[in-house]
């Protein structure tokens, strides 16, 4: 039989592509997000990709009630991935209660559900930036590496989420998790069924780089050109969506059919670093269109260079990060035209 996974925030970027890898594995999925980020729509293009529409409730994971009604609902939810969470940097700034209540209450609620109704593991969408800057010697930065004070109120979130879940698990709870800690996820399906569509200005490079070649933006900015780096622009791991979908997979195997540790963190990323120059010229060389940018003075926050040494995720959970940057890319335009051929933008 099937095994059915509880995807939460199934709709966003990251969520919708896992969802895509899950029934193409054989999982049965349901869906929660409250759509504050992205759209119902996207359950077609899943549904185009896969032949599936997944199970979806548009629940807020903040209302205990109406989180409990999923698990009564669907009683055979086994897995839960957690992707929902409030993610943009500048805005956890400005409204830091916002995101403790949404980024952890959310979690907490689903962890008290899990054992009441036989849940097994949950994979916990974790983030590099609980690595802050590595110091020389860290970098290609390991789980091992020391966790840094946040500079974030969202970073903080993703630290204390991982520290809640180890607490709970060192209390002798019945369920098993994994925390990936992933890096920067770019790119789109190849379908172009699927992809990244952030609401108002984009906070990621990769969605401002290509409204800039299409017009929606006049100019892309590169903030500081003065790093120490080979070229002065900062450095970060750019992960394939699809790639670190993919791992998804592998550790819902892993919680809920092996023999694993109650709780284990693995890196999600490809292992090398691009800058931030590289990934623009990159893109206009695997599409053949220019795009009109600019250098700007260094942006408060940003860390110098940061990508991860990935060979944990590669030996224990077989998994691999392999697809070529020029088609990640270009996947990333495919999915910029598709949005203007369909008139959202």
């Amino acid at each position: 039989m099937k095994q059915t996974i509880l995807v939460t925030g199934g709709t966003g970027f990251i969520g919708s592509h896992t969802t895509v890898e899950l029934q193409q594995a054989g999982y049965n999925v349901v869906i929660v997000d409250n759509l504050s980020n992205s759209k119902i729509e996207v359950l077609d293009g899943i549904e185009k990709i896969t032949g599936v529409r997944p199970a979806f409730e548009n629940v807020d994971l903040k209302d205990l009630e109406a989180t409990e009604a999923v698990f009564k609902k669907y009683p055979q939810i086994e897995g839960i991935i957690h992707f929902a969470a409030s993610k943009a940097v500048g805005e956890s700034v400005e409204k830091p209660l916002l995101y403790y209540r949404n980024n952890i209450v959310s979690l907490v609620n689903l962890l008290e559900l899990m054992p009441k109704y036989g849940v097994k593991g949950i994979i916990f969408s974790s983030s590099c930036t609980v690595y802050g800057q590595p110091s020389k010697e860290n970098l290609p930065v390991t789980e091992d590496a020391p966790i840094q004070k946040a500079l974030s109120p969202y970073g903080n979130t993703k630290q204390i989420n991982e520290e809640i879940i180890y607490d709970f698990i060192h209390s002798g709870a019945p369920i098993k998790s994994i925390v990936l800690r992933y890096f920067n996820p770019i790119g789109a399906h190849p379908s172009a069924l699927i992809g990244e569509l952030p609401n108002g200005v984009p906070m990621n490079l990769i969605p401002f780089v290509t409204q800039t070649a299409i017009g929606i933006r006049k100019q892309l900015k590169i903030f500081g050109n003065d790093y120490n780096t080979p070229d002065g622009t900062c450095i970060r791991d750019y992960i394939y969506v699809v790639d670190l979908a993919k791992a998804h997979v592998k550790a819902m195997e892993r919680v809920l059919d092996a023999d694993g540790d109650a709780i284990e963190y693995f890196n999600i990323g490809t292992g090398r670093g691009l800058s931030t120059l590289e990934v623009v010229e990159g893109f206009e060389k695997a599409t053949g269109v220019k795009v009109n940018w600019e250098y700007a003075p260094r942006r408060e926050g940003d860390i110098e260079k940061v990508w991860g040494n990935v060979d944990k995720a590669n030996k224990v959970l077989g998994w691999k990060a392999d697809t070529p940057v020029e088609d990640v890319l270009a996947s990333a335009w495919k999915w910029q035209e598709k949005l203007r051929e369909d008139g959202v933008m």
